[in-house]
């Protein structure tokens, strides 16, 4: 399987839906909105955003399952496996705030091999495939090399249902509004991910996240050099629910601080 042409057709897909969403933003209708669970939401436009790109992944690999976050049911394949976001920061994009972005990512027996996220507002496009390398817009990237929490800028993601963890998160909101160069939530982890492999930010983490939020994002932070773990140090990131992503070098550091807080 040639994963970086897999790659290339992906991201030619994902723009394609991209633009669908940005024309069909501007006369979007607000009484189309439907409540999955507290705070969570789907849209007409999720719906039919992932039919658009269903259609268009089926064409790539005809035998492939998904993961999809609309689908009312998983459909696995034996071997590939799509996990799709349509549309990761539902909430921002109901609201006309960015960032939100499509997600997608490949997975060969239950190892990420493609992945794709297409942050819809500004046009930018990053990608990856096992052992190629991380781009953005046709362009490497690579995580920062800034070396200390104190001279980093992290990135979370604020709990929308779970709220049975929230006093130790709440504590290491503290430590990083105090030993960093700050503290941002732009809600949607995808980018974040992202963000993390192109150095605009050094460290992101959150919890009672899902695997199409974090699945793409996962595969191009590592292959742009970047470290990443579930909140004890394992590698339970994508199925989890939590996870801490980083540069190489505050990857200890944030380890010591997420994990002393949160698994108490």
């Amino acid at each position: 399987m040639n994963y970086n042409e897999i790659c290339l057709k992906i991201v030619t897909l994902a723009q394609s839906v991209g633009d669908f969403l940005k024309h069909e933003r501007l006369q979007f209708d607000n009484n189309r909105i439907e409540t999955k669970g507290k705070n969570d939401f789907v849209t007409y436009l999720d719906k039919a955003s992932e039919e658009r790109i269903i259609t268009g992944l089926s064409k790539i690999i005809p035998e492939s399952g998904f993961i999809a976050e609309e689908q009312t049911s998983i459909v696995k394949g034996k071997i590939y496996n799509w996990v799709i976001d349509p549309i990761d920061g539902t909430t921002n994009f109901i609201h006309g705030l960015p960032p939100y972005a499509i997600s997608i990512a490949l997975l060969c027996n239950d190892e990420l091999v493609v992945g794709v996220v297409h942050e819809i507002v500004q046009n930018e496009t990053f990608y990856a495939w096992k052992d190629g390398g991380a781009f953005l817009n046709g362009n490497p990237i690579s995580v920062s090399e800034k070396s200390e929490i104190n001279d980093s800028l992290i990135a979370t993601g604020f709990p929308y249902s779970d709220y049975t963890r929230m006093d130790p998160f709440i504590e290491t909101m503290k430590y990083f509004f105090t030993n960093s160069h700050g503290l941002r939530r732009i809600g949607s982890a995808a980018t974040d991910l992202v963000y993390v492999a192109c150095g605009r930010f050094e460290a992101f983490y959150e919890y009672a996240l899902k695997p199409w939020d974090v699945a793409a994002g996962a595969l191009i932070l590592t292959e742009a050099g970047g470290e990443i773990c579930d909140f004890k140090g394992g590698k339970n990131y994508l199925f989890g629910g939590e996870l801490i992503a980083t540069n190489k070098h505050v990857f200890a550091e944030m380890k010591e601080i997420i994990g002393s807080k949160m698994n108490n």
